[in-house]
């Protein structure tokens, strides 16, 4: 028999789950029981598969307000971020940075998912960078900046090509793990 044939109740409660397993979810995003990126996103997962349009709704608030926690407020994405980037720690400017130009600019209104917007804001400009549309990027800055703070050089004065390879690391080292977090998002979490 196919599977498209054969209907048991184990099958009907994936395809639709129940009010209080999306109440549940709901309840954790709003106390913040949930607060990784693992678990937001497994949140997402399920909100976005709702086939009742109700249901999807009463995620939108909760969903938006926890990945703004989970941003902003607790500090939870600067460590997931600094736990990709052991050698060359992120930089909690570069988040800060990222938020502000995501908050600033009108296309942010697309997704309810902060962390994903700033995801993408920090790789999209890395990416004009690399493809000469810019001179510089979110990335780039924060890496030279870094890499140019005395505590990274015993208090010595580093060189430029000191700096200049050190930054790289950074670069390097902090683009890695904003590739490796957006691979969470087969696809866009966006409205449209």
């Amino acid at each position: 028999m196919s599977r498209s044939h054969h209907h048991s109740s184990r099958g009907s409660k994936k395809s639709r789950p129940s009010h209080s397993s999306i109440q549940q979810q709901i309840d954790a995003l709003e106390t913040h029981r949930v607060n990784t990126l693992t678990e937001l996103c497994r949140i997402e997962r399920a909100a976005a598969a709702c086939e009742n349009e109700e249901d999807s709704r009463a995620f939108q608030a909760p969903m938006t307000q926890a990945w703004t926690y989970y941003v902003t407020t607790s500090g939870q994405f600067l460590t997931e971020l600094r736990g990709l980037s052991r050698n060359y720690p992120f930089c909690a400017e570069l988040v800060s940075e990222a938020r502000r130009r995501v908050l600033a600019d009108p296309e942010s209104n697309r997704s309810w998912n902060l962390a994903w917007l700033c995801l993408v804001k920090m790789q999209e400009e890395l990416l004009m960078r690399k493809h000469g549309k810019t001179r510089s990027d979110l990335i780039r800055f924060y890496a030279s900046s870094e890499s140019w703070r005395k505590e990274m050089w015993q208090d010595r004065s580093p060189t430029e090509e000191e700096a200049e390879q050190l930054a790289q690391c950074f670069e390097y080292e902090w683009a890695q793990a904003v590739d490796t977090m957006l691979r969470h998002w087969p696809n866009s979490p966006t409205w449209y």
